[in-house]
């Protein structure tokens, strides 16, 4: 007969009595390790707990949550005045941040200068004459009869009367160096035919008659192509009056010669 301590185990079929005294083995090492780590703690001597480290960190991390709390406070209510502030305000632009903080321009004030004699005011130069460049030879009709033409040898024309005339450039008596005009001229009950030579310039602006009693008359330029230094005037006048001069100026308005009546 089999006695319980010597029963075979259900699951191999042996008996676990050798197994049974392997355990109570294992549980006394357990036992004795225990006791050994028991008596090594109670030698340890804990250290002071660091209260006061504690307490900054707390109050540390109170005051940051008070902090950021506060700063989204203030941002959400700056937030909800610019919203009424765009919704209500009408009144002139406000300033942009670098507008405020830029200093105020320095304004000077326009003091007007002391009084003074009035500086006259240069007289604006009159428009220059067109130049008509006619062929060598060409008849102009230069107006109530007269025609006038020219070539390499100088001025030709005729009046009504048919009788030609001639003013030459070539027989030494035209100095083409230097500027100058010359003046031929008929007169009538009807009026006056007046023409001539100008030459020494290749820059004439306009040549003008003044009678004696000071009306002026633009005469017409005509010139050969080329621009050879000289050319013709022509300009008819009201009845005659007296004798009338002549002058020339270049194209800035500037006198070059005077002839007088």
């Amino acid at each position: 007969m089999t006695t319980p301590e010597s029963a075979p185990d259900p699951d191999t079929g042996h008996e676990s009595e050798a197994d049974t005294g392997d355990s109570d083995s294992t549980d006394a090492e357990v036992d004795r390790i225990r006791e050994a780590f028991a008596r090594e703690a109670f030698d340890v001597t804990p250290g002071p707990v660091p209260l006061e480290a504690v307490r900054r960190a707390g109050r540390s991390l109170r005051r940051r949550r008070t902090a950021t709390f506060s700063a989204l406070s203030v941002v959400a209510a700056a937030t909800a005045v610019a919203a009424v502030v765009a919704v209500t305000y009408t009144g002139p632009s406000l300033p942009t941040p670098a507008q405020a903080a830029a200093p105020p321009a320095t304004v000077t004030p326009q003091v007007p200068p002391p009084t003074s004699r009035a500086t006259p005011t240069r007289t604006a130069a009159r428009t220059p004459t067109p130049v008509r460049v006619v062929a060598s030879g060409e008849r102009v009709d230069a107006g109530k009869g007269w025609k006038i033409w020219l070539t390499s040898q100088g001025k030709h024309w005729t009046g009504p009367d048919g009788y030609e005339n001639t003013r030459s450039v070539t027989d030494g008596n035209v100095d083409t160096a230097a500027p100058g005009v010359s003046h031929q001229s008929e007169s009538s009950a009807a009026g006056g035919f007046h023409s001539g030579l100008y030459y020494g310039t290749r820059a004439v602006g306009r040549v003008e008659l003044t009678g004696s009693g000071g009306g002026r008359t633009t005469a017409t330029l005509l010139e050969l192509p080329g621009r050879p230094g000289w050319g013709v005037w022509y300009a008819h006048t009201g009845p005659s009056g007296g004798e009338a001069s002549v002058a020339m100026y270049d194209r800035a308005g500037e006198l070059l010669t005077n002839l007088p009546g």
